[in-house]
């Protein structure tokens, strides 16, 4: 066995905004591949009976699955926002540092602000309604 030196990893290396982007990014894509058989199942209560109907609500409306709702809202956003941000480096613009970290702070702002958008929105037409 030969001591030849390993390669720098996660314990030598300080978490930079690129590389946490990078893994939130995986991170959220397995969350929303993960939550497409809720969405599914959501859909499917919807076109069933009352019952049916009333059980679904009532999985999406606890604290868990608003929980679970809030999150995929998020994770949706968050992988559509930071995919758009690849598309732009695709057509090989905002590599300089400061357009990558700026980028990166603007994906997460925006985000946050279009998943607050949607729920405020969501909960205003259903206390319409």
């Amino acid at each position: 066995m030969t001591n030849r030196p390993i390669s720098p990893h996660l314990q030598i290396y300080r978490p930079q905004l690129t590389s946490v982007l990078s893994i939130v990014h995986r991170m959220t894509g397995v969350f929303i591949c993960l939550g497409l058989p809720c969405l599914v199942y959501w859909v499917w209560t919807l076109t069933q009976d009352q019952e049916h109907y009333e059980q679904g609500r009532m999985v999406f409306g606890s604290i868990l699955g608003r929980t679970l709702l809030l999150g995929w809202s998020f994770a949706f956003y968050y992988h559509l926002c930071n995919g758009v941000r690849h598309l732009i480096w695709d057509m090989g613009k905002g590599f300089d540092i400061e357009d990558v970290y700026r980028g990166g702070w603007l994906v997460v702002a925006a985000s946050a602000l279009m998943t607050v958008v949607t729920w405020v929105v969501a909960y205003s037409i259903r206390g319409q309604g």
